[in-house]
């Protein structure tokens, strides 16, 4: 039995953590930095925002002190992208070398522009760093919806482990030694998702959005590759599976997110209304990684406008439409 620990009580934490207890061979524990929302959960046996209708087992041990990594076999971040580092610094103190750590962040940290392994590496030096990226919605996941993601490391063991401990019926795990790309496909789908959002927003159809998903998966793949990942890899699960999954379901925050931009809701109340909006918060750091690298992105650039500089949706849209004429870059 392993003992696995999940930083984070929102909706794909919990979700894994339910998943981690249906398999009935885990000892499962989840932190939250909140005691209210320990209590709120437990006393409702569910998380109601997050991921209402779905029951919490009291075998999940809920906590907010985080001590209790200590000893754990598994230590799994389920955490926004900006409180990545934070937490990590935090629970450093009770990790040993024999845990394998799991990051489930999609996101790049502003400033620095890392990945978010690439944070917690920084904070926790580890051999053992595994990435859990796909298509896998909270929502469906916490009700056993059949879903495939995968395991990135450079420690093909550690791969395994999760592979093997993570893995059911209803969970198909890949291996992948490309974290960077993993990572790199995780975090920029988000910033597409936010576009189409936007384009659904204003009423566009189905071929805009087949538009913006090709050919923001271009965009991913190119800075992916100028940031040392391998073009293949947003073929597969944390690239294009990972992009349609986003693009296409109402379950997407950034998806939701783009909608009230689109029907002229400011990008910030449009947060607001939504909760934490990956993509918001990826789209700036994505932009400057990008002229860092001397790679161009189209549209990540035309959303930063909307989101920072107080650009106009049509406007931005225009402006992709208007480009140079150029042949298909495949």
């Amino acid at each position: 039995m392993a003992k696995i620990v999940i930083l984070g009580s929102g909706g794909f934490g919990l979700a894994l953590a339910i998943m981690a207890e249906h398999c009935g061979k885990h000892d499962v524990t989840v932190w939250s930095k909140f005691q209210s929302e320990i209590d709120d959960i437990r006393s409702h046996g569910e998380h109601v925002q997050k991921l209402p209708g779905v029951p919490i087992s009291e075998k999940i041990a809920m906590t907010s002190d985080i001590s209790c990594i200590r000893g754990c076999d598994m230590l799994v971040f389920g955490i926004p992208s900006s409180f990545v580092r934070s937490v990590a610094k935090e629970a450093e103190p009770y990790c040993d070398d024999h845990m394998v750590i799991v990051n489930t962040g999609k996101g790049l940290e502003e400033g620095s522009l890392k990945t978010l392994s690439e944070v917690i590496l920084e904070e926790i030096p580890t051999k053992k760093m595994v990435v859990l990226s796909g298509p896998s919605h909270a929502e469906e996941v916490a009700r056993c919806v059949p879903t495939t993601v995968v395991a990135a490391s450079v420690n093909h063991d550690a791969a395994e482990y999760v592979q093997r401990e993570f893995g059911n019926d209803f969970m198909r795990i890949y291996l992948n030694d490309d974290v960077k790309g993993c990572e790199i496909g995780g975090a920029l789908k988000n910033i597409i998702a936010l576009c189409v959002g936007i384009c659904d927003g204003l009423g566009y159809g189905d071929n805009t959005k087949a538009a913006l998903m090709t050919r923001g998966i271009h965009e991913i793949a190119r800075l992916g590759k100028a940031a040392g990942a391998d073009p293949i890899t947003f073929s597969g699960l944390t690239g294009i599976g990972d992009l349609i999954v986003t693009c296409t379901s109402m379950h997407s925050r950034n998806r939701r997110a783009g909608i009230l931009i689109g029907q002229g809701v400011s990008p910030e109340e449009a947060v607001e209304r939504v909760g934490t909006v990956e993509g918001y918060f990826c789209c700036k750091a994505a932009y400057d990684l990008a002229k860092r690298l001397g790679v161009e992105l189209p549209i990540t650039e035309q959303l930063n406008e909307v989101l920072f500089n107080g650009g106009d949706v049509r406007h931005a849209l225009g402006a992709l439409m208007n480009r140079p004429l150029i042949y298909e870059e495949i």
